[in-house]
């Protein structure tokens, strides 16, 4: 029985602006993001709360059981991407222009990313903006190196200043640097935490528990109040909403900006405020991008086990971990930081998958600390063909 507005097919957050801009406080984003062509989901969002966890599970299983109201609702079909474009230009300005390459990956993002950015005076050279599903040329997935390749060639190529890939729905934001470095999410959110607490200054800023050390580092440095926290768009969301930071993400490119902004994952809005605190500096992107701090670290490494059994080790490592030396988190499986660099385990919300992460300041210490955590882990299962 529920009045339904139909904005059509549009990027995930054109989705969330138009439950701001119509007052309408839910919606739902019917996406696969950049999962393969078979996949599909949604994302639901109710009195402007995400549902996740135990909501989104009753929600199926009142599905499932038929336990559902039932009435005679109406459907309008409207255009929010005019409103949504204008909003942000309205909002951004550029002090000089830009030279960037994009790339959609054939993700829904591509029919906005170029109009967008041409509007906010860039000179763009855009990859792979048509919308198609069967994603011809690459999964639009930007944390993963292999889909940045082409973008990283056109960069060179053209001589650009920087690039930026989407992700299938335009939530997620990935940069690389005019020299070919993939600039991470964490690194990104240095820049932007670093800006933020000029105007926000004590302001708590929220990054999820596989970001670096040097996050926290800089966060400190510029007054800021660092927040660790669990992985997961939805999780970081709502403690955004709880706290009301002005700034928070995560490694897996989500960003939220409550600066100026309504809160939620944009890969639009933030690639526009980037290109606007790049814009304003004295030193080029690259010169920029070049002086962020760095360290010796793995990606992302994956445990694939059977359904379960990755929380059944998550569960025996948390209760039975030894760190002496370490100081250990256990709000998201268990992370172990160190003087010289940090330890993660945790389980994966989507997958049977337990995922590692290491960082330190040298390579001889990043291989401490895999050695620390192996030992854990082989004490408790000795028969676990660990990715590390």
């Amino acid at each position: 029985g529920c009045d339904v507005v139909d904005i059509g097919m549009v990027a995930t957050p054109c989705t969330y602006f138009a439950s701001h801009h119509l007052n309408i406080g839910s919606a739902i984003s019917v996406t696969g993001s950049h999962n393969p062509p078979e996949y599909n989901g949604l994302k639901i969002m109710v009195g402007g709360e995400t549902l996740f966890g135990e909501r989104i599970q009753h929600l199926r299983h009142r599905i499932e059981t038929g336990e559902l109201e039932h009435g005679s609702g109406n459907r309008r079909e409207t255009d929010v991407v005019e409103a949504y474009l204008n909003r942000i230009t309205s909002t951004i300005e550029l002090a000089r222009p830009l030279k960037i390459v994009t790339d959609c990956g054939n993700g829904v993002a591509g029919a906005l990313v170029p109009r967008l950015f041409r509007a906010l005076g860039c000179e763009v050279i855009d990859l792979y903006s048509t919308v198609d599903g069967t994603f011809p040329n690459h999964h639009p997935d930007p944390i993963r190196p292999e889909n940045l390749t082409d973008l990283i060639a056109t960069v060179q190529e053209e001589g650009a200043e920087f690039g930026l890939a989407f992700d299938g729905d335009g939530d997620r934001l990935g940069v690389v640097s005019p020299d070919g470095r993939i600039v991470w999410p964490d690194r990104q959110l240095i820049l932007f935490a670093k800006d933020v607490l000029t105007r926000h200054p004590n302001a708590e800023i929220i990054f999820d528990v596989k970001c670096t050390q040097l996050l926290r580092q800089a966060i400190v440095e510029s007054g800021g109040i660092p927040t660790m926290w669990k992985t997961g768009h939805s999780l970081i969301k709502a403690k955004l909403r709880e706290s009301g930071a002005p700034l928070a993400g995560e490694m897996s490119g989500h960003i939220f900006f409550n600066d100026r902004w309504y809160g939620f994952d944009d890969a639009l809005y933030v690639g526009a405020r980037l290109c606007e605190l790049l814009a304003k500096e004295e030193s080029s992107p690259e010169i920029i991008f070049r002086e962020l701090p760095d360290t010796f670290n793995t990606p992302e490494l994956r445990l694939e086990m059977n359904e379960g059994a990755h929380h059944d080790l998550i569960h025996e490592l948390v209760a039975n971990a030894d760190f002496p030396d370490g100081a250990v988190s256990r709000i998201d499986g268990i992370r172990v930081d160190f003087e010289d660099g940090f330890g993660l385990a945790r389980a994966s919300n989507t997958t049977p998958t337990v995922i590692f992460r290491f960082e330190a300041t040298t390579e001889t210490k990043l291989d401490r600390i895999k050695s620390l955590f192996r030992d854990q882990l082989l004490s408790l299962q000795g028969d676990l063909a660990l990715p590390f």
